[in-house]
């Protein structure tokens, strides 16, 4: 543990905006919004699942501008989903919660821009001094691959290696048996987005054409199959 004044000094400093934080809302939000979280406190509806990363730069409900209660939401390093069977996590344990317990509708995977895991998988050196973390990356290896096999520019991997993640855990996702029945009847819609911070625009995965499409420019593109028994629940 540090000795240092100055560090604790920070450190203290931390964790009074927090608690400041807090104070407000329970002092000023919470007055306003009493009712929802009355309704909230003994039952949850989410109108969708969001795995995205775990990078503080990423707020999903500041971003889609959602309500308490309207996303569940699961955060890792580098918003990976192992595939089913190789890690029954937390990831894994939520995904089944969200669709058979939850019955959400839609699943979102978001990755985002200046990502510190999908740079860190494209430089595994960096990774030495952290062993837990390049486990759990070993998910987007997929996407590493596709990325050096096939993109020659140096200033271009991050993003393409960004996009490419996406896609591999989108992949992986549908190996979990509860999204495979719903998709293939079409109950559950995935897809694949990349948030831009600098930005704050949002590509989304079309996987009829195969690639990421701003928000905003036409129909919100989707990455979900066709259902194979539709009406059959």
């Amino acid at each position: 543990m540090s000795n240092d004044p100055k560090a604790h000094e920070s450190a203290d400093e931390a964790l009074k905006h927090i608690v400041e934080g807090f104070n407000r809302f329970r002092n000023e939000v919470y007055p306003e919004q009493q009712e929802l979280f009355k309704k909230l406190a003994h039952e949850q509806t989410p109108r969708a699942m969001f795995i995205t990363c775990a990078d503080s730069r990423v707020a999903p409900e500041l971003i889609t501008q959602s309500s308490p209660g309207d996303l569940f939401v699961s955060r890792n390093v580098g918003n990976v989903v192992p595939p089913y069977g190789q890690m029954m996590g937390g990831v894994s344990t939520a995904i089944e919660f969200a669709v058979l317990a939850l019955n959400v509708h839609h699943i979102i995977i978001c990755g985002h821009s200046d990502c510190g895991a999908m740079k860190a998988v494209l430089n595994p050196a960096t990774l030495d001094s952290l062993p837990t973390v390049k486990a759990w990356l070993r998910h987007a290896e997929v996407a590493k691959i596709v990325v050096e096999d096939n993109c020659s520019c140096q200033d271009e991997k991050l993003s393409m290696m960004t996009e490419e993640n996406v896609i591999a855990q989108l992949q992986h996702l549908a190996t979990h048996p509860s999204v495979a029945s719903r998709l293939a009847r079409g109950e559950l819609f995935i897809h694949g987005w990349v948030y831009d911070i600098e930005t704050a625009q949002i590509r989304a995965y079309d996987a009829e054409t195969n690639e990421f499409r701003q928000i905003g420019d036409g129909p919100v593109p989707v990455a979900t199959p066709r259902a194979r028994y539709p009406g059959r629940a």
